[in-house]
């Protein structure tokens, strides 16, 4: 997974927190900012307990993309299983992100709720009753949970990476970049709840996606249709990475080990 993976994946979570988050958790946001939220509390606090809720959500994505990642390593085990699975992925987020645009029910028919059994109605009350950061945190933990369509789209990317730490790294990330619009959602609510504004977001973050489930789909057929190739150049990009750390590089050139100062 490259930088342009990376840049892909923050502008496409980015706009589509906007656009799809502000109206899935918004609500969750509202209401412990009105519960558990003491106004007359300092700036610092307040900015405390929102971090604490917005990194357990980060957490819980986390773990998620490393348990998707790992799946994607068990099937991913040869360069055509690999190309098959690349193709699986991006017919998924093509669907996925035709699904949030609002063309076809493809996510809303995948979804089931977790927040209809008791377990979590009753963990979700004891924790908006509670002030602590902690229950800040294990509120963010327990949202994270929460079917939601722009999470299904990157953990079934996490998938395709078929590594633990780059499927927690796509997460990571994708929570990450979904941060600022919902820890300013107090400040700036009438803003970003105006339909034209999340509309077009999240039009644009589905198109992202689209577009990238097009180019996972053309590198899935690459390692199809040529598995050697394919082959060749992940074995050379993995003895390029080795020879790299083996000897070290100082101003471009390349030197022998511990003799780059």
């Amino acid at each position: 997974m490259g930088n342009i993976d990376l840049i892909i994946i923050l502008t496409t979570a980015f706009l589509g927190s906007v656009g799809h988050c502000i109206g899935m958790c918004g609500g969750i946001v509202v209401a412990y900012s009105s519960t558990k939220i003491d106004q007359k509390s300092t700036y610092l606090q307040q900015t405390a307990s929102h971090l604490a809720y917005n990194f357990g959500r980060v957490t819980t994505y986390t773990i998620l993309g490393a348990v998707f990642g790992y799946v994607g390593q068990v099937v991913a085990f040869t360069p055509t299983t690999k190309g098959i699975l690349f193709i699986i992925t991006g017919i998924l987020m093509i669907l996925a992100g035709l699904s949030l645009i609002g063309n076809i029910k493809f996510l809303n028919s995948a979804e089931w709720s977790v927040s209809k059994y008791a377990w979590y109605q009753n963990s979700f009350k004891q924790l908006m009753s509670k002030t602590s950061y902690s229950s800040f945190y294990l509120l963010g933990l327990l949202n994270g949970i929460i079917p939601c369509g722009l999470v299904y789209a990157f953990a079934i990317f996490a998938a395709s990476t078929a590594d633990p730490f780059a499927g927690a790294l796509v997460m990571a990330t994708f929570g990450l970049a979904t941060i600022p619009a919902l820890f300013f959602l107090g400040f700036i609510t009438k803003l970003l709840q105006k339909g034209s504004l999340r509309g077009t977001m999240m039009k644009l973050a589905s198109l992202l996606v689209i577009l990238y489930g097009g180019i996972t789909l053309y590198k899935g057929y690459n390692f199809v249709a040529h598995p050697q190739m394919m082959k060749e150049r992940m074995d050379k990009m993995h003895e390029g990475s080795i020879e790299g750390t083996m000897t070290g590089q100082f101003n471009g050139m390349k030197c022998a080990p511990g003799k780059c100062g």
